[in-house]
This record gives C-alpha cells, sequence and structure tokens, in this order.
C-alpha cells in the first residue's frame, strides 16, 4: 500500500490548508483507492498558522470583538492550549488585521491598522495567558504595529503632541512613543512570533516595497510607506537606545515583527521551522512513497522560508520525492534544483483570475491536476 502524505498551505483568497488537502486526497483517490493518506495542513505564521497548530494542541477557540484593518467591529478567534501547565495563546494577525477582510477597493496600508490583533492579545492577557504564540503573515497593513501598541496601551504622538491617526501614512509625523500607559500584563507575557519572511523594517528590501504595493499601495505610496517606518526606527532607536530596524523579520507584517522585537521584548522565529516541529512532521513523513505539498504561487520567493519549501527539507533528507502544486508556478528550473520532484500548475485552461480563485473551481484543478500526478507516477496502482 503506497503512504503518501498531503502537506499544503493554503490557497490565498480562495482555499484553506485543510480544504487543499482534502481536494488533493480526492485526486489521489481516483487513482490509488486504497492508498494510506496522511493529511498535514501546514502554515508559515499566515493565514491558517493559527487554526493548524491549535487542532494539533488539542487547544480551544476563544471568539471576542474586535476591530479590522478599517476600525470596524468584526468577530474574531484565537486558540488557547495548555502546554505544561501554562496557558498559551495561539493568535492569527490575520483574523483581526489581515488583507482578506477587505475587499480590493478597501486595501489601502497608509490608513490601515493592526489595532484589532492588539485588542486579541490583550483579550488574551485578560484570560491568564502568559506565553503569546502570534503568526504574523497576512497582513492589510504597514503602520509598524502601531495599532497593536495603541490597543495595548501606547500613545503615539505628532510634535504637537497630539494622537497620531490610524495607519502607515501617519508615522511620518511621529515624534514620541508613549508607553507609560502599557497593559500591565502584557509586560508579564512572553512572546514568540512566526513569520515567513526575513525582511529589514525599510529600505529596498523592506516592509513598504516588497509588500505594500499587494496591500493596494501606489508607488507614491510606498515611499511616504517607507519613510514613516524610517521615522518609527529613528524613534525606537532614540527611545530604547537598539537598532531593531535591520533584523531579520523585522519588516514583517508591514513592520510588526519590529515593534514586537522592540516593545514586546519577543522571539522571532521562523514559521514554518515552528510549525513543523510542533506537528513532529519528520515523524509523520517515515515511509512516505510520495509527499505532495503547495500553495497558491510557487516561484523563487517559494525557497525563501515559505510552507512548501519547508516541508521538502525533511522529506528530501529521508529521500522522499516531493511534488508541489500551485496555482501560479514560476522559476520552474530554480525550484527543480533545489530538490522539488515535480512542480505543477493545477490551472488546466486560460481564465480569469477572479474565476481561478473561486473554491470549487481550484478544488476541481487541485483534484484532477492531482489525479494525473499519481497515475503517472504508479501508472500500475
Amino acid at each position: 500500500m503506497r503512504k503518501i502524505v498531503v502537506a499544503p498551505d493554503s490557497f490565498k483568497d480562495s482555499l484553506s490548508a485543510p480544504q487543499v488537502a482534502a481536494a488533493i486526497e480526492a485526486g489521489i483517490r481516483l487513482t490509488l483507492p486504497q492508498a494510506q493518506v496522511i493529511k498535514v495542513p501546514v502554515a508559515d505564521g499566515g493565514e491558517g498558522t493559527m487554526e493548524t497548530l491549535v487542532e494539533a494542541l488539542g487547544g480551544e477557540y476563544v471568539n471576542c470583538l474586535v476591530n479590522d484593518p478599517l476600525m470596524r467591529q468584526i468577530p474574531a478567534a484565537y486558540g488557547i492550549v495548555h502546554t505544561h501547565g501554562e496557558p498559551t495563546a495561539i493568535i492569527d494577525l490575520a483574523s483581526a488585521s489581515g488583507l482578506t477582510l477587505l475587499s480590493q477597493e478597501e486595501r489601502n496600508p497608509l490608513v490601515t491598522t493592526t489595532y484589532g490583533t492588539g485588542q486579541l492579545i490583550a483579550d488574551a492577557c485578560t484570560r491568564g495567558c502568559r506565553h503569546v504564540v502570534m503568526g504574523i503573515g497576512g497582513s492589510a497593513t504597514n503602520d509598524a504595529g502601531k495599532g497593536m501598541l495603541e490597543a495595548l496601551g501606547c500613545r503615539f504622538l505628532d510634535a504637537a503632541g497630539a494622537e497620531l491617526k490610524p495607519g502607515g501614512k501617519s508615522l511620518n509625523d511621529l515624534t514620541t512613543i508613549d508607553t507609560s500607559g502599557m497593559n500591565p500584563r502584557v509586560a508579564g507575557c512572553r512572546f514568540t512570533i512566526i513569520c515567513d519572511v526575513d525582511n529589514p523594517l525599510f529600505g529596498p528590501s523592506g516592509a513598504a516595497y516588497i509588500f505594500a504595493p499587494q496591500k493596494g499601495a501606489t508607488p507614491h505610496d510606498v515611499v511616504t510607506l517607507d519613510n514613516g517606518l524610517r521615522r518609527f526606527a529613528t524613534c525606537v532607536e532614540s527611545m530604547l537606545h537598539r537598532d531593531i530596524s535591520q533584523t531579520q523579520g523585522a519588516g514583517a507584517a508591514g513592520g510588526v515583527g519590529a515593534a514586537c522585537l522592540a516593545f514586546l521584548q519577543a522571539t522571532l522565529k521562523p514559521g514554518i521551522e515552528t510549525v513543523l516541529e510542533t506537528l513532529q512532521f519528520s515523524r509523520l513523513i517515515d515511509g512516505a512513497d510520495l509527499v505532495i505539498t503547495g500553495e497558491g504561487k510557487i516561484d523563487r520567493q517559494t525557497l525563501m522560508g515559505k510552507a512548501p519549501y519547508g516541508v521538502l527539507l525533511p522529506a528530501r533528507e529521508k529521500g522522499i520525492p516531493v511534488v508541489v502544486l500551485g496555482g501560479a508556478v514560476e522559476d520552474h528550473d530554480t525550484l527543480l534544483q533545489a530538490g522539488f520532484r515535480g512542480i505543477f500548475c493545477i490551472q488546466s485552461s486560460a481564465m480569469p483570475l477572479k474565476r481561478a480563485l473561486q473554491p470549487h473551481i481550484a478544488a476541481e484543478n487541485l483534484k484532477q491536476t492531482t489525479a494525473q500526478i499519481i497515475h503517472l507516477l504508479y501508472p500500475q496502482g
């Protein structure tokens, strides 16, 4: 009996990681109905990280009301797990401050805020959590975590002593960061931040230039946002005598990484490594004939800490072939050289992006592509 491990991340704006795994399993069973299929949905610090860890660790979900990136009240959830007798909160930034919470027309990092993420942290601290593990991928923001810290009691002031407006644009007016009102419970918490990028805070490889365009920023906006992040870093260094701007991961989530380093004394950890370690993934793939992974877009950026590459590494060490599926695929040669056995785009025909992202279309494409791969690899079953 063939043992196949299915370990995909989500396909952004289309399918969650568990939904992707289910579609791939359906494709396997079209050709190998008796195969042993082990589904291990994964995440790399972005959307789905909280659910993945809470399910794996047998935790519980907590629902609360928070403000979305445009300060509208919405329901959001986080998880609490008990490890070594200590309640630990598992939070996805994206559940309160994520890009998918906004329509295309609403996306504007000049004004979007991480305030709701701070509300989730505050709620967890109120419930007695003394360790917060937070995935910070998938944000709609470029505010250097200002909104998050405001929800925890900090004040960001301009030269006249007035509080700044929400969003990344107002950071250009930042003069003072007042932490005197910080929620005292936060000081008693440890913070582990899971992120899927290692970008610095500002500059050509920083948060604004690399990620703000996909959050709705124009080229002019990018310059404004980058200048705001520089201003934030200058204020932090003046206040704390510490330069966090070039630390790997400082630019994650529009600068939330930097805010967590500076004001929450957080530890930043690579997302997929942390998740796979928690899931004991290396043990799960023992004896597998094949591993199938995937993500919405597969390209050379995949090799920079994204989930499919994290899945590849332990499988490659054990000599297990890994196939990766994507809704859009580029840089085939680079990916093959990294060790993937095959890279496949699931689109069966040309179609508008809006249609390709429809969940039932994406799921069917995943199923049919997987069925073809399995038939090619195991024609005799």
